[in-house]
């Protein structure tokens, strides 16, 4: 049986069934018939009182409810957010390097072309998106994907100049509400409202599949925005935003929160303990917060795709994503593994196999070096 590591699905089998089933109960209960008409394309007035108190409480977030707008996601984030940019001018936009391939393939489809800018373990260089002279970047400040770093304060504070000279910030709230080894950092907007687009979502504290979030961007975007959003799809499904709004309201989805965080960081030890007593001179990183581990392979760089070593390890029945399919530029190979829909068990099981992988990988390279060379090129 596959092991699926693909990062980003977090514990289906925990999603809150009784207390949803409850909430929605109470909703069909209680809710105005005119609550299923047309409504504002930002979404319901209920659920975004309660988005902007629950983000100003636990992301530090300034935001009024006319400010946000309930999405399908991140994804119809980025759509709304690159087709206003577009339709005023903007082209390019500065996006870390790695960085989400996924979103940068969305930023791209709809009509703007991503910049990479290097990410150390301090996160994004700044002053490298300074010199590239672009003015909108899209960031993982709060945890970086996926390298896992948060944002330095000192590269914070450079990159809060960079907007308030002029610059966009788009920040994908990744992963923010799983931090394990101490509270998660404040979001951006909070320190610059009108120069920060802010958004997150329900896919990693809930399910991927409820397709629900908010974008919260500065004034002077939002009716462009709104416009964008209303042509798409006149407005977002109203019986979830209402049952979430209750979940918000009632403290359960704190409660879910609190249960599947202590659930994460079990599987987390599990499977870190399991690949570093095999692989010991593996490089990890990204531990400390959120769904995924990224390792790398210093040493192998030159010697081993990464790619490869991926499809081999799909042989072996262990699903993962290449760290070369998150770069625009080289660098050491790696792979990037999500732990969060797995048990224990299951996660040393697939410790075993990317470790006598890996250790195949290398034997079979250093076994072709020495090789002569008439016969590695016939044989």
């Amino acid at each position: 049986m596959d092991i699926d590591l693909s990062p980003g699905l977090p514990d289906l089998s925990g999603f809150p069934r009784s207390a949803w089933w409850r909430a929605e109960r109470s909703v069909l209960g209680g809710a105005a018939a005119a609550e299923f008409a047309y409504g504002d394309p930002r979404g319901s007035h209920t659920l975004r009182q309660e988005l902007a108190s629950w983000l100003a409480r636990v992301r530090g977030v300034r935001a009024d409810p006319r400010d946000i707008i309930v999405v399908g996601g991140v994804a119809q984030s980025l759509a709304l957010v690159a087709q206003t940019l577009r339709a005023a001018g903007t082209t390019e936009i500065a996006v870390e390097d790695p960085g989400s391939r996924g979103a940068q393939d969305a930023l791209a489809h709809w009509g703007l072309e991503p910049v990479p800018v290097p990410v150390d373990e301090q996160g994004l260089r700044v002053a490298e998106l300074v010199r590239s002279g672009l003015r909108t970047a899209l960031l993982t400040p709060a945890h970086q994907f996926p390298t896992g770093v948060v944002l330095a304060p000192d590269r914070r504070r450079e990159l809060l100049a960079w907007a308030n000279d002029g610059g966009l910030v788009i920040e994908d709230d990744y992963d923010a509400e799983h931090r394990y080894d101490r509270p998660p950092v404040p979001a951006l907007q909070a320190s610059a409202p009108e120069r920060v687009v802010h958004t997150g979502s329900i896919s990693k504290t809930l399910a991927p599949g409820m397709r629900l979030g908010w974008l919260i961007a500065p004034r002077s975007l939002q009716d462009a925005l709104v416009a964008a959003k209303h042509a798409s799809d006149l407005g977002s499904p109203v019986l979830p935003q209402l049952v979430l709004a209750r979940l918000i309201s009632h403290g359960d989805l704190d409660r879910h929160m609190r249960l599947t965080r202590g659930r994460y960081r079990t599987r987390r030890d599990a499977f870190l303990t399991a690949l570093t007593a095999r692989l010991p001179s593996v490089h990890v990183q990204g531990v400390a917060a959120g769904l995924h581990l990224l390792i790398t392979f210093p040493e192998l760089t030159g010697r081993v795709d990464d790619t490869d070593l991926s499809e081999s390890l799909r042989g072996a029945g262990v699903l993962t994503h290449p760290l070369s399919w998150h770069r625009r530029t080289p660098g050491a190979p790696g792979l990037v593994l999500g732990y969060a829909a797995h048990p224990p068990d299951r996660l040393r099981e697939a410790a075993r196999r990317i470790a006598e992988t890996v250790q195949s990988a290398s034997r079979a390279r250093a076994e072709r070096k020495h090789v002569p060379r008439a016969v590695r090129d016939y044989g």
